[in-house]
């Protein structure tokens, strides 16, 4: 039902060396995404863009939003909480309380959502407890499958929803949290370092002049702002212990300021 393969020397190729490392799906995938042309970049020119305008001879690389999964494990990883240990029962990570009752408040069948602590919490998401009656709002949120059937491709949809989740979902202020108290421990650094030491962390590469102006023009405005509305920095740093007094309208502010980044397209998606 589809069209020829464009590129038929390269699947016998492909096929070939799946048969010689014994069928390893992990060396196939590891070859794919390490050639040349994977890693190419998506970023096109006119003259490529009249020659290939689908992409059918692979001339630029992919460019999409990352799974829901990634999304999550990558800020977990950046922000130094995720757990990498492998294997073990599933977990039960932040919830929005009261949602899973909504399939679960029935008699005899009623059972409250019972959030784990300590690392459980930043276990990979290859972990979480699925309920295919109910699965983890953010997963759904982006895009992923909520598994009573199988589907061959993802849905891949950019919504404001996605945004408010990864500016206001307790688990990516908490990983933003963390970040932001080892970017403030760097006493060396001044702002305009901490600036870059935090965006390269997330992006994996340094903000331009631009960029760098706009990042600490912000962070000066929300330390403003704490400081003129204290309670609000108490609540962005609710358990934080600090050594110093006043010091919580300055962590809120590069807390806020870490999730902004964490929200930018560079970082949600593969260019």
């Amino acid at each position: 039902m589809g069209g020829s393969p464009t590129h038929p020397e390269l699947l016998d190729y492909l096929a070939t060396e799946l048969v010689q490392s014994n069928w390893s799906l992990k060396r196939l995938h590891y070859l794919i995404v390490t050639s040349a042309t994977y890693r190419q970049s998506s970023r096109t020119t006119p003259p490529l863009l009249s020659r290939d305008p689908e992409n059918r001879m692979l001339t630029r690389g992919p460019r999409h939003r990352l799974d829901a999964e990634v999304i999550r494990d990558t800020a977990l990883a950046m922000s130094g909480l995720l757990v990498e240990r492998i294997g073990g029962p599933s977990v039960y990570p932040y919830h929005p309380k009261g949602l899973w009752m909504e399939l679960n408040n029935r008699p005899n069948y009623s059972r409250a959502y019972k959030q784990d602590t300590g690392e459980k919490l930043y276990r990979r998401s290859l972990y979480t407890y699925w309920k295919r009656g109910m699965p983890p709002p953010q997963m759904t949120i982006l895009n992923a499958p909520i598994r009573d059937a199988c589907v061959a491709r993802r849905e891949r949809t950019n919504t404001p929803s996605q945004a408010l989740l990864l500016l206001n979902e307790g688990e990516y202020i908490k990983a933003a949290r963390s970040l932001a108290l080892k970017t403030l421990a760097l006493d060396k650094l001044d702002a305009a370092g901490r600036v870059e030491h935090a965006y390269e962390t997330v992006t994996s590469r340094l903000p331009d002049e631009n960029e760098r102006t706009i990042l600490l023009e912000l962070v000066a405005d929300l330390q403003k702002s704490y400081r003129e509305n204290p309670a609000l920095a108490e609540e962005i740093c609710r358990g934080v212990t600090l050594e110093e007094a006043g010091e919580k309208p300055r962590l809120a502010a590069w807390t806020v300021l870490v999730n902004a980044i964490y929200n930018l397209d560079i970082t949600k998606t593969r260019e």
